[in-house]
């Protein structure tokens, strides 16, 4: 038999396999066809997810570990900031470590344990890194620039400024209004920056953020290969850091920001050293359920609620109770 975990970071959820642990690793097609079955929000297992977490054994010297990301649509993500906090807790509960690094596709991550958010929220701090500004890292073009950082772009909207950032994965980022951020417009520029269309070839994660005072922000995410997710911790890492770029004088270097988003909230603080911008994501890695299913389901893609074990594990109640103290701010946060 094999195992399968049902987890989440603010509620941008995920299913983990370890393939560490199975007879046959998974061909990179079954992966997809697995990712695809098993997050699907209409047949998936458990209600379906934003993407399958993938273990396998480290590709860099001095990693504990690698983690795969395997969007909802088959597609593969360079990284992903909440999936890494879950993964971090998997590695170590499984290897009893507190502090250690993972490898992603881009680079070997510093990943360790933090204080509680709240009973039974357990949190983890992990490293979003590398950054880069170029329009080639995206990539974007026919924009008129070769780097976006508080632009005017009128080809995308009226009356905005936009910022591209990739950290690693590529992300659009534009501070807008409370109305903005309850209002359409995200749910139509998302779509169609990962469509076809003329400007972002490899589409975009595009980030909607309302500044709530000092150090305090509440970001929206449209996400490349998943759709509107409850969060995603590249895109509030990403525009924590144009955050500080762009409004010094309510976003400070080295000091804890508070994110909200719609599925709870994080911390992220902004790093410059020896000219280089990283960013840390302090948030909760929650487990909600343990499953055990046969390895050929894995392989066949044919994991369902009749031919696997599904234990609860109660955190979601706690994380629920948490984020119900948490002060609402707009409409996306009640939907």
């Amino acid at each position: 038999m094999a195992n399968l975990i049902k987890v989440h970071g603010s509620q941008n959820s995920f299913f983990i396999l370890d393939q560490t642990k199975l007879k046959t690793v998974l061909t990179d097609d079954q992966l997809r066809k697995l990712a695809q079955h098993l997050t699907d929000h209409q047949t998936g297992l458990l209600g379906g997810a934003d993407g399958l977490l993938v273990v396998n054994k480290p590709t860099r010297s001095g990693a504990l570990a690698q983690m795969r990301v395997i969007n909802a649509d088959g597609s593969e993500a360079s990284m992903c900031g909440n999936g890494l906090r879950t993964v971090a807790r998997y590695l170590a509960e499984r290897d009893q470590k507190k502090s250690f690094k993972v490898d992603t596709m881009n680079a070997s991550l510093q990943v360790r344990r933090e204080k509680d958010f709240a009973p039974n929220v357990p949190a983890f701090a992990v490293e979003i890194s590398p950054v880069r500004f170029n329009k080639e890292a995206l990539p974007f073009d026919n924009l008129g620039h070769d780097r976006l950082l508080g632009t005017p772009v009128p080809e995308l909207a009226p009356q905005l400024t936009f910022s591209a950032i990739a950290i690693p994965n590529p992300h659009l980022i534009s501070f807008v209004s409370q109305k903005v951020i309850e209002g359409p417009l995200l749910g139509e520029l998302g779509p169609y920056l990962n469509g076809d269309n003329p400007y972002f070839s490899d589409g975009v994660n595009v980030n909607f953020a309302h500044i709530l005072g000092p150090n305090r922000l509440f970001v929206r995410t449209y996400e490349r290969g998943v759709g509107f997710t409850n969060a995603c911790g590249t895109g509030m890492s990403a525009t924590s850091l144009a955050f500080v770029l762009l409004h010094g004088d309510q976003g400070a270097f080295d000091e804890p920001i508070t994110v909200y988003n719609p599925g709870g909230m994080v911390k992220t603080v902004v790093h410059y050293q020896e000219r280089r911008y990283w960013v840390e994501l302090v948030g909760n890695a929650t487990f909600t359920h343990h499953i055990e299913v046969k390895e050929t389901d894995l392989h066949q893609a044919s994991v369902n609620a009749e031919n696997c074990t599904i234990t609860a594990t109660g955190e979601q109640g706690a994380y629920e109770q948490f984020i119900n103290c948490l002060p609402k701010f707009n409409l996306s946060q009640r939907n």
